[in-house]
C-alpha cells in the first residue's frame, strides 16, 4: 500500500470555484460552495475567497471561461494561496491547464472528498476501499496529469495515489486496482461471515446525509461510545451494537453518511460497507431539520437508497437537531402560541409525507428520545411477529 501523508503542511488557504450551469441559480451554487467550504475545513483548509461563473456548459480546456480564469489568477497573485478547489469534477488536462495558468495546486470536489476519506480511514477495510477509489479516480486522468503529479508535494488532495512518480504508469495502476479488488473481496468475505454469525436478530441501520447526528444518536440509543464530531464523514466504518428495549433485542448499525456528488468510485468501493444498509430490516433516516437545505439532503439520501435497492424497506425518519431549528427560526419575542402553531404545522407536514413514520428529536439535548425508542421498539416487534409468528419471546 502506498504510504499516505496525513499531515497537512500548516493550514492551507483555499479559493473555491463554482459554475452556475443550466437550471441552476446563483443562490443554489452559493449553498453548494458552503458545503464545499465545510469539506475544505474538514480536510484542514481555510476558504478565503469564492468565485462563481454562469455558463451553459463547462469550458473543455479550463472548466471556467478565460476571463474568469484571469480574474482568479489576478486574485491569487501575491496572496499566498495554496489551493484552488472546484466544486465539480475536472479532467486531468483541465487540472494541468488551470495549474499552468494559476501556478497554484488545483483539485476538484471528488479529490477533496477522497482526501478526507483517506485521513478518516481507520480499519483495514476502509483503507483498502479508499485506496481503490483513489486509483480508480486517478486512472482516467493519468494522461493529462503527468506534470501535475510530478509537482505535488503533500497537503490536501495528495494523500495516497499520485505522490510518487513510479505509481503514475497506467499498467502499474491497473495492476494495483486488480490487487486491491482482490484484497477487498477477501475482507468482504470475512465481513459477510461476521454478519451471518449475528443470528436472526432484526437489524436496524442509521442512514442519512453526512453530519446530521447519526453517531450521536447511535451513542444515545446503544449507550456506547461511537466517535462523533462536527465534521463531515466523521464515521467511515460501520459500527454495530446489540440494543435491548424492554426485552426486545435488535442490532443497531451506524453507517457512513451520504453527500451530494459523492464520487461514484467511492460508492462502488464502499458497497461492502453499505451492505449493512442493504441487509437491514429497518432504516432510521436521520435528518438535520435545522439545515436550510434539509429537503435537498433528504432527496440525496433517498436517491442513494434507491441506487442501493434499499428504498423500499421500512423507514422511520428521525428529524434531529430540533433545538437548533428553534434557535434559528424563533426569536425571544415570538409569542408562544405562534411558536406552537409553527411546530404543529411542521410535524403535520412531515407526518403526511412520511405516512406518520417520523419523530422529532434533539440528540444533543436528549429531547423526545423516549418517543424515538418507543417508535423503534414498535417497528422491531412488528418485524419479529411477521418473521417469527409463533414465538412470544425473541432471543
Amino acid at each position: 500500500m502506498i504510504e499516505k501523508q496525513h499531515k497537512i503542511k500548516g493550514e492551507e488557504r483555499a479559493v473555491l470555484v463554482g459554475l452556475v450551469q443550466k437550471d441552476q441559480t446563483y443562490a443554489q451554487v452559493e449553498e453548494y460552495l458552503d458545503e464545499l467550504a465545510f469539506l475544505a475545513d474538514t480536510a484542514g483548509a481555510t476558504s478565503v475567497k469564492r468565485f462563481m461563473q454562469k455558463m451553459q456548459h463547462p469550458d473543455s480546456r479550463t472548466f471556467v471561461g478565460k476571463g474568469k480564469l484571469e480574474e482568479i489568477r489576478d486574485y491569487v497573485l501575491g496572496r499566498n494561496i495554496d489551493l484552488i478547489i472546484f466544486d465539480d469534477e475536472l479532467t486531468g488536462s483541465q487540472i494541468t491547464n488551470i495549474e499552468k495558468e494559476l501556478k497554484v495546486k488545483t483539485i476538484d470536489r471528488s479529490d477533496l472528498i477522497l482526501d478526507i476519506f483517506a485521513r478518516r480511514a481507520r480499519t483495514a477495510q476502509a483503507k483498502v476501499q479508499v485506496e481503490l477509489a483513489q486509483y480508480q479516480y486517478l486512472l482516467p486522468r493519468l494522461k493529462g496529469m503527468w506534470q501535475h503529479l510530478e509537482r505535488q508535494g503533500g497537503g490536501i488532495g495528495t494523500r495516497g495515489p499520485g505522490e510518487t512518480e513510479i505509481e503514475t504508469d497506467r499498467r502499474i495502476v491497473k495492476d494495483k486496482i486488480a490487487l486491491l479488488r482482490k484484497r477487498l473481496a477477501e475482507i468482504d468475505k470475512q465481513s459477510f461471515t461476521q454478519r451471518k454469525d449475528r443470528g436472526e436478530f432484526i437489524r436496524v441501520s442509521l442512514v442519512g446525509y453526512t453530519n446530521v447526528g447519526k453517531s450521536t444518536l447511535m451513542n444515545l440509543l446503544s449507550k456506547s461510545e461511537v466517535f462523533a464530531e462536527n465534521k463531515l464523514f466523521a464515521t467511515l466504518d460501520t459500527t454495530t451494537r446489540k440494543v435491548v428495549f424492554e426485552n426486545t433485542p435488535f442490532l443497531l448499525s451506524d453507517t457512513v453518511g451520504f453527500i451530494r456528488k459523492l464520487p461514484h468510485h467511492l460508492v462502488e468501493s464502499f458497497k461492502s460497507t453499505l451492505d449493512e444498509v442493504r441487509e437491514a430490516d429497518i432504516l432510521l433516516h436521520v435528518v438535520d431539520i435545522s439545515h436550510p437545505q434539509h429537503e435537498d439532503q433528504i432527496g440525496v439520501v433517498n436517491k442513494t437508497l434507491q441506487e442501493l435497492k434499499a428504498f423500499e424497506k421500512p423507514i422511520l425518519t428521525v428529524f434531529n437537531k430540533m433545538d437548533l431549528y428553534e434557535s434559528k427560526n424563533f426569536d425571544e419575542w415570538l409569542p408562544d402560541d405562534v411558536r406552537i402553531e409553527i411546530l404543529r404545522e411542521l410535524r403535520e407536514k412531515w407526518a403526511h409525507i412520511t405516512d406518520n413514520n417520523c419523530v422529532f428529536v434533539s440528540a444533543l439535548e436528549r429531547s423526545n428520545i423516549d418517543v424515538l425508542r418507543t417508535s423503534i421498539m414498535e417497528k422491531v416487534r412488528a418485524m419479529y411477529q411477521v418473521r417469527y409468528p409463533y414465538k412470544t419471546v425473541y432471543f
